[in-house]
């Protein structure tokens, strides 16, 4: 479906930048929100209300209410080089098209390495968190193989807020 917008669509084919498309594993959508649940939360706001006029969160706000993009998530189950580097692609390509608000942009892996880890975990902002599938059992492997150098590459990247345990991601998208 993208594809063939992109073709019918020149003009978002340039921004896109060609025939060569990295898309998301995962996308969490969230409709906007109604005017009476908005006022439950004490905003006093009615049909003919110029207030939050022009907000996509306000359902009142369009004819056609299109969903919102929360989150983008990126699921490898190893992080080779290759890998990360389209994952650190498909999260510009969201932040440079994007009108609005950056959605969550997340990876989960289940790469045992931490050098690949930190190849997507550590990096200049492009994605917001790496979630990894055993988390706790890979930091006891690290400690039972005595390679300081892993365990301590996994602690910087948990203590650093770049790493996370899957069981994290549900509450991480809940904001």
């Amino acid at each position: 479906m993208l594809k063939r917008l992109l073709d019918e669509r020149p003009d978002l084919k340039a921004s896109w930048g060609g025939d060569y498309i990295i898309t998301p594993d995962i996308v969490v959508a969230r409709r906007p929100v109604s005017d009476d649940e908005l006022n439950r939360a004490g905003l006093g706001l009615d049909a003919d209300s110029a207030i939050a006029s022009r907000s996509p969160t306000r359902a009142q706000n369009r004819s056609v209410v299109p969903l919102i993009l929360h989150a983008s998530i990126s699921m490898k189950w190893t992080m080779r080089s290759d890998r990360s580097q389209n994952t650190r692609t498909e999260a510009l390509n969201l932040i440079r098209n994007r009108k609005g608000r950056a959605p969550h942009i997340a990876v989960v892996t289940f790469e045992p390495l931490p050098s690949r880890i930190a190849s997507i975990a550590m990096g200049t902002g492009d994605v917001d968190c790496t979630y990894h599938v055993a988390l706790p059992e890979l930091i006891v492997g690290a400690k039972r193989t005595g390679r300081t150098d892993h365990l301590e590459m996994l602690m910087m990247l948990v203590d650093g807020d770049r790493l996370r345990d899957i069981s994290d991601l549900v509450l991480d998208l809940a904001s």
